[in-house]
């Protein structure tokens, strides 16, 4: 079963950047479509960006401009980097990927989370 795994955050100022990895097992990463979620301390988790196996990408409209999603399939990683970072991009950030048609990866697999905290 594909496991996922993030790195990179942290504290920085409003302004600053970060940029997230997301690291994936296994021999199916190139199958996996990758989404980026984040859950701020008493909100839902929300759909921060995606990409497909085709490298099509998605955001939401609050980091669209700010934030850019990325893989690399040779390292079975992927990517958020993160921009012009505000206090309201405080929060947990999950990776959760999957893929179609394939016992290993259909279910979905999500890392354990990563803090980003944005503040002076």
């Amino acid at each position: 079963q594909v496991q996922v795994a993030e790195s990179g955050g942290g504290w920085v100022q409003p302004g600053g950047s970060l940029r997230l990895s997301c690291a994936a097992s296994g021999s199916v990463f190139r199958l996996l479509t990758v989404n980026w979620y984040r859950q701020a301390p008493g909100e839902q988790r929300q759909l921060v960006a995606l990409i497909t196996s085709g490298d099509l990408t998605n955001y939401a409209d609050s980091v669209k401009g700010r934030f850019t999603i990325s893989r690399d399939n040779t390292k079975n990683t992927a990517y958020l980097q993160m921009n012009t970072l505000g206090p309201d991009d405080t929060a947990v950030y999950y990776c959760y990927a999957y893929c179609r048609g394939l016992s290993s990866c259909q279910d979905g697999a999500w890392g354990q989370g990563t803090q980003v905290t944005v503040s002076s």
